[in-house]
């Protein structure tokens, strides 16, 4: 609930505080006195763009002030500055915000029914929201299978994808896991050594040829000019000289490693050639040389992936069990979706006309004979495609309901709405609402307005005496000069005062005697009388 609205420097205004009560409040006055500058205040603090235009002259800017009340007391202070160039500064509470926020808070506090701005039935899913609160309908279960839904998605999104996702990975790391394994790379030596081998084979007459050539130094056949043999008369001469013993046994040791070197120098030139076993070594060559290209660059590399991936198979062979069980879980979700938003639809498509009509039968009583109201409720999903239709006159197509009246017609169509639509914000604001009506429409529209005000805080901005007399608090406006300038002022009126100013909304002239019984009349009706008498 507004408490209070502060407005300082804001067109004919210099300095302006009126404090605001329960129930329905009429703000009056005459023509350009400033009671719009008091709605574009209000629609200043609700987040609607700021014009430094409205600053007045003189001043470096204008600031409005609003303290909103909630239900269980809760207190929201609100605050815009708005100077002559520059942009605008928001505060809730004492901190500065961006106007996004304060926007955003706005539809909590109050909504601003008569220039098509701020109004919160104009949105589909307040206009939804409507539907739902007439015909007692609780979207909440639907969302909360929504939101359990989007929960699953994600939990199953954060294992890895869908299940044919990882049942593809797991034939991939399968594959890459066997392929390392069948090449066998537990031998750490084994690319040296195969190089190694390459090299022998493939040069194998070379070194039969170069091996014979050293076997002839050391045993050829048939010579006496061996090493060996040479080494053997060396030996002998220095057979039984014990002085010599100890080079005797150091000559013949060189003879048996020699005789070891002929013995394998032999077995190379006895070698024959093996085509077989190099093409052999030379494919599994190539076999690992293809697997470390793929798979780490090297035999450690192709290792450490290969572990690698048989931990990431580890875990997606653990997650299964957990994704199957979700996958079941999100399929039970998506057919309780289903249900619970068929049943929904079902309920919103039959409460639609039933709105419709009662809208319709308020908008006749609120001067609009021969409107005609529609509701729209898109055919898929739960019907979240809500959508409010209005024909203001007979033989006009229906439009949305934004474009399709004026601003007292659209406050009227709102008015309405919440008569038969309970809900939205716990202040409503009508500026325009009076327009083009009178006689016994007048009443019919007071008496909606007082009805609203039973349950929020209704602040209506009228020239009419009828609506004014139904409010249980009146604030007139009114121009005074003050120092050689003309300024705004605003004050609750009671008693004496408030028949006055009925008196001039009825007839123009306050002292009018038969105004001012006509203003007690219309008092006593709208239930005013004794609050005027005090």
């Amino acid at each position: 609930m507004l408490a209070e609205l502060r407005v300082r420097e804001l067109g004919v205004i210099e300095d302006l505080s009126i404090e605001f009560g329960e129930g329905m409040t009429a703000l009056t006055g005459e023509t350009g006195a400033g009671k719009t500058l008091l709605v574009e205040a209000l629609q200043l603090i609700l987040g609607h763009r700021a014009d430094g235009g409205l600053v007045r002259a003189g001043a470096e800017e204008a600031l409005v002030e609003a303290r909103f009340f909630a239900g269980d007391g809760e207190e929201t202070v609100v605050a815009r500055a708005v100077p002559a160039s520059g942009r605008s500064r928001c505060w809730v509470n004492g901190r500065m915000v961006p106007l996004s926020a304060l926007a955003e808070l706005a539809r909590e506090l109050a909504d601003i029914h008569g220039q098509g701005e701020h109004q919160a039935l104009l949105h589909p899913a307040a206009q939804r929201a409507a539907l739902d609160a007439f015909a007692l309908l609780d979207p909440g279960p639907v969302d909360e299978l929504r939101s359990r839904l989007s929960a699953l998605e994600r939990r199953l999104a954060d294992l890895g994808g869908d299940r044919h996702e990882r049942a593809r990975e797991q034939d991939v790391l399968e594959h890459q896991i066997g392929e390392i394994e069948r090449a066998g790379l537990d031998e750490r030596d084994e690319d040296g050594r195969l190089l190694d081998e390459e090299e022998r084979l493939a040069d194998l007459s070379a070194l039969r040829e170069h091996a014979a050539r050293a076997l002839d130094a050391l045993d050829a056949d048939g010579a006496a000019s061996g090493a060996l043999d040479l080494l053997g008369t060396a030996a002998a001469s220095l057979d039984a000289r014990s002085a010599l013993g100890a080079l005797d046994a150091r000559l013949r040791a060189v003879q048996a490693e020699v005789a070891d070197v002929a013995s394998e120098l032999r077995a190379v030139v006895e070698t024959e050639d093996d085509p077989a076993r190099l093409a052999e070594v030379q494919e599994r060559r190539r076999q690992l040389a293809d697997l470390y290209r793929k798979y780490g660059g090297d035999r450690e590399g192709a290792i450490c992936f290969a572990e690698e991936a048989r931990a990431r198979l580890a875990r997606l062979r653990a997650l299964e069990e957990e994704a199957a069980g979700l996958e079941i879980e999100r399929d039970r979700a998506l057919a309780e979706l289903a249900g619970a938003e068929a049943a929904l639809l079902e309920a919103r498509l039959a409460a639609a006309p039933r709105l419709a009509k009662a809208t319709g039968a308020r908008l006749g009583d609120l001067a609009m004979t021969g409107a005609r109201f529609e509701v729209a409720v898109a055919r898929s999903g739960a019907g979240d495609g809500v959508q409010f239709l209005l024909a203001a006159n007979a033989g006009e197509p229906p439009r949305p309901l934004a474009r399709a009246a004026s601003g007292g017609e659209l406050a009227r169509s709102m008015l309405a709405l919440r008569l038969v639509a309970p809900g939205g914000p716990p202040t409503m604001v009508f500026d325009e609402v009076d327009a083009g009506v009178g006689g016994t429409a007048a009443l019919a529209l007071a008496r909606a307005l007082s009805e609203v005000a039973r349950y929020r805080q209704v602040l209506v901005v009228t020239h009419l005496a009828q609506v004014a007399a139904f409010a249980g608090r009146q604030v007139s406006v009114a121009k005074a000069e003050r120092d050689g300038r003309v300024v705004t002022d605003a004050s609750v009126v009671s008693g004496e005062e408030r028949l006055v100013e009925l008196a001039r909304m009825l007839s123009g002239h306050p002292d009018s005697a038969r105004a001012h019984a006509h203003a007690e009349e219309l008092l006593a009706l709208g239930g005013g009388g004794e609050a005027a008498r005090r």
